[in-house]
């Protein structure tokens, strides 16, 4: 069922408004909520992706704001809590105390497996933007290039696939 995840937004978002939280403008499957509980200022950050959520919150326990959302949560749909949450989207995510930890190893290690399958160029520098100095002028170049000049298929599929993966 390919529409199922989008019908479950169509009902959850409103609910999610109704609760209080407000939606991201810059991203519309973002809400975050504040709320004193018992003279506390709590927070709610929640991510919607297809039929999954992602809750941040500041405050555990019996009375907490999140015990209060995800109790109605569960009261309102069949939803199961997968427990700590340690990769979303290629990004590894790890908590300590009050931070929250991001990386890409794994995904950025695919990435050089698979578009640079002899390894890093020795030309490549840690400390060096991945762009070479004169990228403007070879950008204006290939703007320049006459339409007569063939791609071949293959390089534009492989370049295409590179930037999409970035």
């Amino acid at each position: 069922m390919a529409q199922a995840g989008r019908r479950w937004q169509r009902s959850l978002f409103p609910w999610l408004r109704e609760w209080g939280f407000t939606q991201c403008a810059s991203d519309p499957c973002v809400f975050t909520l504040s709320k004193d509980v018992d003279g506390i200022t709590q927070r709610l950050i929640l991510g919607c992706y297809v039929d999954d959520l992602f809750t941040l919150y500041s405050h555990d326990g019996d009375d907490s704001l999140y015990q209060r959302f995800t109790t109605d949560l569960a009261s309102r749909w069949n939803v199961e809590d997968e427990g700590p949450i340690s990769d979303l989207l290629n990004v590894d995510i790890s908590t300590e105390s009050d931070c929250v930890t991001l990386k890409q190893e794994k995904y950025i290690t695919h990435l050089v497996e698979t578009y640079l399958p002899d390894g890093v160029p020795l030309t490549f520098h840690k400390t060096q933007a991945p762009a070479a100095a004169d990228l403007p002028s070879l950008v204006n170049d290939a703007i320049r290039t006459k339409p007569e000049r063939s791609i071949d298929d293959a390089d534009r599929q492989a370049y295409q696939s590179l930037v999409g993966a970035l």
